[in-house]
C-alpha cells in the first residue's frame, strides 16, 4: 500500500519528519475501550506508521490554546487495514487514541481515505480530550480525477491558513468539504473564509440529510400499493427534489 501521494501533498519539511512503526499494543492499551474493540484493532490493522509531527518548531505555526481545546502539534498517520476489517470503526478508535489532532490516511485493498476529527476537553473528566464529528474522504489515488488533482494540491501546509494549528488544520478540513461539494456539482473550489468553510459544511450535511430521506421515499413509493399514498409520497420526493437543488446551486 502507498500513501506517497497523499504524503507528497502535504509537503512535510523534513524537520517534521518521524516515519516510525507504531506498536498496535498503544492503541490496544489507550484507544479499544470494549473486547470487541481489541479484536478489530488487533485483526483489523496491518501496519500503523508515524509518519510525521507538525509543530510550531518545525512548520512555523504557533500552537493554539482557549478553554476548549489545546493544539500543541498535529500528527500524521499512515494505517493499512486488513481485507476482512470495518474501516469506520477503527478510524473511530485511531483518533480517540491519539491525543493530538490527527491526519489519518488510511489504506484497504488498495482504496485511500483521509480522515480528520476536531478535538476538545471533555465536560466531565478532567484532562481527557474527545474527538468531535470525524470526517472522512475517499480518495482515488490510481486515477484521480480532476477534483482529487485540485483537492490534493490545496491540503500543502504552506498554503493553509498559519495563524496557529488550530486554524491550519481546519484549513484541511475546509479543503475535505470543498472536495465533498466538487463530487454534486462537478468544480472543486477552495473556500475563500471560514465563514464560507463553515456555511459548506452545514450545506453538505443538509444534502446529505435530504437525500438519505429522498431515498427513504423512493423505496417507499415503490413498495407502496395504495394509489393515494403514492400520490402523497411523489408530492413529498418532489418537494425534497426542489430543495436539493437548491442546495446545490449554495455549494
Amino acid at each position: 500500500m502507498s500513501f506517497a501521494s497523499v504524503i507528497d501533498a502535504l509537503g512535510i519539511p523534513l524537520s517534521a519528519l518521524v516515519e516510525q512503526r507504531v506498536p498496535k499494543k498503544l492503541l490496544l492499551e489507550h484507544g479499544a475501550p470494549t473486547a470487541a474493540d481489541k479484536r478489530q484493532i488487533q485483526d483489523g490493522i496491518e501496519e500503523i506508521v508515524w509518519v510525521a509531527a507538525l509543530k510550531p518548531t518545525n512548520i512555523g505555526v504557533p500552537a493554539f490554546q482557549d478553554p476548549v481545546r489545546e493544539y500543541l502539534e498535529i500528527a500524521v498517520l499512515t494505517v493499512e487495514l486488513r481485507p476482512a476489517a470495518k474501516p469506520a470503526r477503527i478510524i473511530e478508535l485511531i483518533h480517540r487514541a491519539i491525543p493530538y489532532p490527527l491526519v489519518l490516511a488510511t489504506g484497504q485493498d488498495g482504496a485511500v481515505s483521509l480522515s480528520l476529527a476536531h478535538k476538545r476537553w471533555s465536560q466531565g473528566e478532567a484532562g481527557k480530550v474527545v474527538i468531535e464529528d470525524v470526517r472522512l474522504v475517499a480518495l482515488s489515488l490510481d486515477a484521480p480525477s480532476n477534483q482529487e488533482d485540485a483537492f490534493l494540491a490545496s491540503i500543502a501546509v504552506s498554503r493553509l491558513p498559519s495563524q496557529n494549528i488550530f486554524t491550519l488544520y481546519d484549513g484541511i478540513l475546509a479543503q475535505f468539504s470543498a472536495l465533498e461539494a466538487s463530487r454534486i456539482t462537478g468544480a472543486f473550489a477552495k473556500p475563500d473564509s471560514t465563514e464560507h468553510a463553515s456555511a459548506l459544511r452545514e450545506g453538505l450535511d443538509r444534502h446529505t440529510r435530504l437525500q438519505r430521506d429522498l431515498d427513504m421515499l423512493r423505496a417507499k413509493a415503490a413498495k407502496e400499493k395504495q394509489i393515494n399514498r403514492r400520490v402523497e409520497l411523489n408530492l413529498e420526493i418532489k418537494r425534497l427534489q426542489v430543495e436539493l437543488a437548491a442546495i446545490q446551486t449554495e455549494l
